[in-house]
């Protein structure tokens, strides 16, 4: 399983001291991406072949804050959906003690020139 380390910023919190909800997404995103680049999908070569990775869908559900300065880390797993449909499971646990922050699920898709899902064989090859 993929994992990923990363440190709470100041800036990416709100007045309650906390780390604003939307910057979760953010760390997710990123997660992902370097998942991805872990499992040499590039995505200049997918860009100049006329192909997209698109999310669909994404689920967070928040257990508890992180604050600033706060260590983390964040897990990411690649799920089946369908033929063409691929699920990234991906979990943020505080470091200092392991707990699971956010739990998260995103959906996402191929896209191909003419804007129709397909298929996507890096992903399909690690999932075989």
């Amino acid at each position: 399983m993929f994992s990923i380390e990363l440190k709470v910023r100041d800036y990416e919190c709100d007045l309650q001291g906390v780390v604003n909800n939307a910057i979760y997404q953010h760390y997710m995103e990123h997660a992902r991406h370097e998942f991805l680049h872990s499992i040499n999908v590039n995505f200049a070569e997918l860009a100049a072949n006329k192909i997209d990775l698109m999310v669909l869908k994404a689920e967070l559900e928040y257990k508890a804050p992180l604050k600033p300065g706060d260590d983390f880390y964040i897990t990411v797993e690649l799920v089946r959906e369908s033929r063409i449909k691929y699920a990234f499971v991906q979990n943020l646990y505080r470091k200092t003690d392991d707990q699971l922050m956010v739990k998260s699920k995103f959906i996402g898709v191929a896209v191909n020139a003419k804007g129709r899902p397909m298929a996507f064989e890096p992903f399909d090859g690690l999932l075989s």
